[in-house]
């Protein structure tokens, strides 16, 4: 028995990292008030352990706090020792957020969302991963036999997702091969991505302790599936009465909800920098590949950017309650924080512009020309993580809605991981970031 345990304070960075510190448990009260040292240039860190080119050098001061609700404590129950973190709010000496935390660039995208459209947000992060250094992938798609040869791993994460506060929805085995589905029920506001990252790392160490080891990378093989993530959203009205819904609409969507996904749809091909951030990101973001290829909204089309998904009653308050819709061109490369920000920006732009309803399309975009395209006002996506980038720093709108240098440091960043990778060949660069994610 340890008399004084350590407590992990951790914060999601902008490589999707989970990086902080330990402290002992009996030292909680005090860091809760006094956080715990950090520096500026450690944002530089890229998913390589890498250092880009820092603006900061070795100068600076930062302070990383710990939140009491984004606390976990988890017992395995397996005579190993109890997994203690925290996340929390990276703020300068004097308490002020600083700009690069990515915890605060979603609250105030929350706020902005709030103030713009008198909502409040309720969302939930589906991941999919993949087993590594497995025994031979056998052809288990959906299957009880996949499941099984895992049941003792889905087991134990459910039940620390559960002691986590989260609510655990769904374990599967998915198509690809030694891959997996985990999904989390909603939660409101900043607690979504939260949770987002505690659901992630719990994963890891669910799998270390059944003696295995998983990937969220975003591929694995060019000639095979990606691991998504698919973020749902819907709103609450002030008074918290659901407000995504309108059975008027043709496709269900509300005034409100128009807008936003009008934004998302109008700004996907600059934020998708901050949502599939990855040098692989963009392997796995092609046609027929059920991810996301185009700026499109799909009624329940897996194959769409945006996704309308189905309602599972005919009763009108229970679908304004169910109805939602889904984000798919993300990836577990993004700090779930930033990427759920980024979405969050571009939808609340729509909102303030008045953007008028998206098309919605139940057809496969890609047997059409770049003109019939074009014509349709369709774009497809970035298809490297370069070409992202330079659309998100030649996009004004985007860029200024991130605080201070923001985005010029998030390039530096996401330039020195692009230039970590040399010119290794796809499936290289594939393996370098499964031992990463």
């Amino acid at each position: 028995m340890i008399s004084n345990p350590l407590v992990f304070a951790a914060m999601s960075d902008i490589a999707g990292r989970t990086r902080g510190k330990a402290f002992p448990l009996s030292e909680l009260d005090k860091r809760l008030k006094r956080g715990i040292g950090w520096t500026p240039t450690n944002v530089m860190i890229t998913c390589f352990d890498a250092i880009a080119p820092s603006p900061f050098g070795s100068l600076g001061d930062l302070l990383l706090i710990p939140d009491m609700e984004a606390r976990v404590e988890v017992d395995f129950a397996d005579g190993g020792l109890v997994e203690r973190f925290m996340l929390g709010n990276i703020t300068d000496l004097d308490g002020r957020p600083w700009d690069c935390c990515t915890r605060s660039i979603l609250k105030t995208a929350l706020e902005r969302l709030r103030s713009c459209g008198g909502i409040q947000l309720v969302s939930a992060f589906e991941h999919e991963f993949q087993m590594i250094e497995a025994d031979e992938a056998l052809p288990d798609a959906y299957s009880l036999r996949g499941f099984t040869q895992r049941r003792k791993f889905g087991e134990a994460l459910m039940s620390a997702l559960a002691q986590a506060g989260l609510t655990p929805d769904t374990f599967m085995k998915e198509f690809g091969p030694n891959q997996y589905e985990v999904t989390n029920g909603p939660a409101q506001g900043h607690r979504s991505a939260d949770q987002a990252v505690i659901l992630r790392e719990l994963t890891r160490i669910a799998a270390q302790r059944c003696g295995e080891q998983v990937t969220f990378a975003p591929i694995l093989d060019p000639a095979s599936v990606g691991n998504g993530v698919h973020i749902h959203m819907s709103f609450l009205g002030e008074d918290g009465s659901p407000a995504t819904y309108d059975e008027n609409d043709p496709f269900g969507m509300s005034k409100i909800t128009r807008s936003f996904i009008a934004g998302v749809l109008k700004y996907l091909d600059s934020i998708v920098a901050l949502t599939a951030p990855s040098d692989i990101s963009y392997l796995r973001l092609t046609p027929n590949r059920w991810s996301a290829a185009y700026n499109n909204l799909g009624f329940r089309d897996r194959e769409a950017s945006v996704r309308i998904c189905p309602t599972t009653s005919t009763d009108p308050e229970k679908i304004a309650r169910q109805y939602n819709f889904e984000y798919r061109a993300a990836d577990a490369a993004a700090s779930p924080h930033l990427a759920l920000a980024s979405i969050l920006h571009a939808g609340a732009q729509g909102i303030e512009d008045g953007l008028h309803s998206p098309q919605v399309t139940q057809e496969n975009l890609a047997v059409l020309s770049e003109a019939q395209l074009s014509d349709r006002g369709y774009k497809r996506l970035p298809q490297s993580l370069e070409e992202a980038l330079q659309r998100f720093e030649g996009n004004d709108v985007v860029t200024g809605w991130f605080p201070g240098d923001f985005a010029s440091i998030y390039t530096a960043h996401k330039r020195a991981e692009i230039a970590h990778l040399g010119d290794r060949a796809a499936k290289e660069r594939c393996s370098a970031y499964s031992k990463v994610y």
